[in-house]
C-alpha cells in the first residue's frame, strides 16, 4: 500500500530551508495539518519563518531559539497543542523568555511578550522517547535526536511514514546517546554541516585543554562563550579534572540543575554532577567581579557573543594579548561571533572593537557532520530524502543523489507532494 497515498502528504518548509535557522515545517496528510518546529534566527535583525496556516497539531524537537523562538506567537493566534519532551519544555521556557528579554536589550520589537511565553505553557503536552501518540488517527513516535537533553526525532505513520529530524547528533557526546536510524519513507533531516566534516571529538578536545593550559600558564584569562543548553554541560565535563579554576556565568547554571532534575534524558548524570562541584557558579552580577578575579576558565553566555556576561569579560580583556576567547560551536551569520571570527572585531557598547587577545575556534558541533549524515540517511532508507536547516546543501544533495537516493532542496515556501 506504500504507493497509495504517495501524493497526499504535502510539506512545506517555512523556514529555515536554504539557511541554519528559523526551521519550520508544515505537513498535512489525511486531512490533519502539523507544524514541525517554529523558530527564529537569532541574527540582528533577527529573521522570522513565514506564517504558517492554521494547524491542528505542533511539535517542537528541543529548546534552541532557532527551533523553538516563534512557538508562544504560534500558540497566541491558533491555540493548538504543543507537543514536546520535558527537558524541551522546561529549558525552551527559559530560553524564550530570555528572548524577549533580548529582544527589548537589542531594540527589537518581540513578536510575543513574557505573557505570551507563560500562556504557552498552559499548551504544552508533554511525551518521551518511546511514546506513541495518536494524532488524528495518525501515530506519531518521539525518538532521541541525539542533539541535546530531551532533543527528539518525530516518526509519523501516515499514508507514508515520515521521520523530522530536527537537529540530529549521531555520535555519543558527554551529555546524550547519538541518535539512531529509524526506517522511514520520507526523511526530512537537516543538513547544517553538508560538506564539512568534524575533526575526531577526542583530538578537538586535546586541541582545546592544550590551548586553555597554555593561556592559563601565560597568566591570561580563557574566556569560553558557551550556549546555555548543551555546550555549557559540554563544556563543563571536557575541563572538569583539569586543575583550572573554572567559573561559569549566565543561564548554564539554571540549566544544569533542571538537566539534573530529569537524569534519564542524559548519557551519564554523575558526571555532569561531578562537574558542577568543580565548578564555581556566578549567580548574580554582584558577585561578578569578586569571584571571576580568581578564574582561569570563564564557561558564559551567550554562545555566539551577541549578549551576557561574555561581552562584559571581552571588553575587560580585549587588549590583553595573554588571555583568549576560545569559540566552541557554530557562529550564524550576522552574529557577534561570527564578526569576530572574520575580522578579529566584535560590537562592544554599539561600535566596533579590535579583540587583541587570542582568538580560537574548536568544533564542539552537536550536529552531525556530513559522513554521518549521509550513514544515517542510508541507514533510514529512505524513499525521499528533503534536506533543510543547511545553506550549502547541494554538496550533500549531489553524494545522495549518486548513491540513488531521490533528493528534495526545496525553497522556503515551496510545497512538496509527497
Amino acid at each position: 500500500m506504500k504507493g497509495a497515498f504517495s501524493l497526499i502528504m504535502k510539506l512545506t518548509l517555512l523556514g529555515g530551508a536554504s539557511e541554519v535557522g528559523s526551521l519550520s515545517a508544515h505537513v498535512e496528510d489525511k486531512g490533519v495539518r502539523m507544524l514541525f518546529d517554529c523558530g527564529l534566527t537569532p541574527s540582528k535583525p533577527p529573521k522570522y519563518p513565514m506564517k504558517p496556516p492554521a494547524v491542528d497539531v505542533a511539535f517542537l524537537s528541543h529548546a534552541h531559539i532557532d527551533h523553538s523562538g516563534m512557538i508562544p506567537w504560534l500558540c497566541l493566534n491558533y491555540g493548538m497543542d504543543v507537543i514536546a519532551t520535558p527537558p524541551t519544555i522546561v529549558v525552551g521556557t527559559m530560553l524564550l523568555e530570555d528572548s524577549v528579554k533580548v529582544s527589548s536589550l537589542e531594540g527589537y520589537p518581540a513578536p510575543y511578550d513574557k505573557g505570551d511565553v507563560k500562556v504557552l505553557k498552559k499548551h504544552f503536552q508533554s511525551a518521551g522517547f518511546g511514546d506513541i501518540l495518536d494524532v488524528g488517527g495518525i501515530d506519531v513516535t518521539l525518538h532521541s535526536a541525539g542533539h541535546i537533553p530531551g532533543a527528539a526525532m518525530f516518526e509519523v505513520k501516515a499514508g507514508r511514514d515520515l521521520l523530522f529530524t530536527g537537529d540530529i547528533n549521531t555520535l555519543d557526546s558527554n551529555l546524550v546517546t547519538g541518535a539512531k536510524p529509524v526506517k522511514c519513507d520520507v526523511l526530512v533531516i537537516e543538513s547544517t554541516y553538508s560538506g564539512r566534516d568534524h575533526p575526531p571529538r577526542a583530538e578537538t578536545e586535546r586541541h582545546f585543554l592544550n590551548k586553555t593550559r597554555e593561556v592559563v600558564e601565560r597568566g591570561g584569562l580563557a574566556i569560553v562563550p558557551a550556549f546555555a543548553v548543551g555546550r555549557t554541560q559540554e563544556m563543563m565535563m571536557t575541563l572538569m579534572n583539569s586543575g583550572f579554576n573554572i567559573m561559569l556565568d549566565g543561564m548554564g547554571w539554571a540549566v544544569n540543575r533542571h538537566y539534573l532534575s530529569m537524569p534519564d534524558y542524559l548519557r551519564a548524570p554523575e558526571r555532569l554532577s561531578d562537574a558542577m562541584r568543580q565548578t564555581m557558579v556566578i549567580r548574580n552580577p554582584g558577585d561578578r567581579k569578586r569571584l571571576a578575579a580568581g578564574a582561569n576558565v570563564i564557561i558564559t553566555t551567550s554562545g555566539m557573543v551577541d549578549g551576557g556576561p561574555v561581552l562584559e569579560f571581552i571588553s575587560e580583556r580585549k587588549n590583553d594579548r595573554n588571555s583568549a576567547v576560545l569559540l566552541t560551536g557554530y557562529q550564524v551569520e550576522g552574529t557577534n561571533g561570527r564578526m569576530l571570527m572574520d575580522s578579529g572585531e566584535l560590537m562592544l557598547a554599539g561600535k566596533p572593537e579590535k579583540i587583541q587577545c587570542e582568538l580560537g575556534f574548536y568544533d564542539f558541533s552537536a550536529h552531525a557532520d556530513h559522513n554521518e549524515l549521509i550513514k544515517f540517511i542510508k541507514a533510514c532508507s529512505p524513499e525521499d530524502v528533503v534536506l533543510c536547516h543547511g545553506d550549502n546543501r547541494v554538496v550533500l544533495a549531489n553524494d545522495l543523489r549518486e548513491d540513488g537516493f531521490k533528493v528534495h532542496v526545496p525553497k522556503e515556501g515551496q510545497c512538496l507532494d509527497l
